[in-house]
């Protein structure tokens, strides 16, 4: 038999006082016949309701439960993000509060995580949501982040995921990045791999998504397209663009002399404006590419962090 887990469940809470004794009981029901040593950190995000009196009540009730109060509402990412860094688990499992997710598909993930990877996504493949509103926006997310990112999952937005403790300890979230989590971990070398998960339809209170998270889901999309690309090398983006704008302007001014040489008159040509844009353009491209630069380094070198991610070292035939 494999040997146990150190494992903690990590949950974001908002409003969901009526379906947290039901989440609670199913996730011990899931976990407590298994050999995990588990625990279940439960995040309260500012709720307006009384899920944190019934936190407080399960925390004084079930050993395995830590609540966790946030003194107002952060969002699902930072609310998820409290929970890593509270979590003591070398294996964390995130889900959602809402009961749609199902805490019997935890041991499944855990023994894909035993097969040697880093992060198991789940996949919500016979989702109970509405088509329009909610499957169709999701499944041209879903491609599109696959495309723009290179980790092609089916399901980026389902919460539950298992992860190992150092590929979290690499990464730093804020605004939406909980969805990109996957994408994040492949950029630090992590192992990734999904798998068929149940879904449930909502029991309890309403969805807590709108239409207003797309824009902040393609802000976040653009961020780590570049984090992905050109994270270490912010220069080869500012820079490139920077000698292009500079190399027409050249062209363009070069242009203009000849004809002014010869005697034309060039004063009142749109190209003359064109070229002192193109330089002045090209001036600042190039600036900020060295100031990028100059950050990444203070980002790098401030924190002792490498631009590097060892798996393993082999000293004589054996792991270190």
């Amino acid at each position: 038999m494999s040997a146990p887990l150190n494992l903690s469940v990590v949950v974001p809470l908002y409003n969901e006082e009526e379906s947290l004794p039901h989440l609670v009981e199913q996730l011990l029901s899931a976990l407590r016949p298994s050999d995990e040593a588990f625990e279940l950190v439960l995040v309260d995000d500012g709720s307006s309701d009384r899920t944190a009196n019934v936190l407080a009540q399960l925390s004084a009730e079930v050993p395995e439960v830590v609540a966790v109060l946030l003194r107002k509402n952060y969002g699902q990412t930072a609310a998820m993000a409290a929970g890593f860094d509270v979590a003591g688990g070398e294996v964390i499992v995130s889900l959602d509060g809402d009961l749609q997710n199902d805490p019997a598909d935890i041991p499944m993930l855990l023994a894909k995580l035993r097969e040697g990877y880093d992060l198991v996504s789940g996949w919500r493949h016979q989702r109970q949501d509405a088509a329009l509103q909610r499957k169709l926006p999701s499944r041209i997310a879903n491609r599109l982040i696959g495309r723009v990112t290179g980790v092609r999952l089916h399901d980026y937005g389902c919460s539950l995921k298992a992860y190992r403790r150092e590929v979290l300890s690499d990464m730093r979230l804020y605004g939406e990045l909980h969805r990109f989590l996957p994408a994040l971990a492949f950029i630090e070398g992590a192992r990734i791999t999904e798998v068929k998960v149940n879904h449930r339809a909502r029991q309890f209170g309403s969805s807590k998504y709108g239409i207003d998270r797309t824009f902040r889901v393609l802000m976040d999309l653009l961020t780590v397209w570049f984090m992905k690309r050109f994270l270490t090398r912010p220069m080869y983006v500012f820079g490139f663009g920077g000698l292009l704008a500079i190399a027409a302007s050249l062209i363009t001014s070069t242009y203009l002399l000849v004809i002014k040489v010869m005697g034309g008159d060039i004063a009142n040509r749109p190209l003359l404006t064109l070229a002192v844009v193109l330089g002045l353009a090209g001036i600042q491209l190039f600036c900020f590419g060295l100031l990028g630069e100059l950050l990444i380094r203070t980002y790098h070198e401030s924190q002792d962090r490498p631009i590097y991610r060892i798996r393993e070292t082999l000293r004589g035939g054996r792991a270190g």
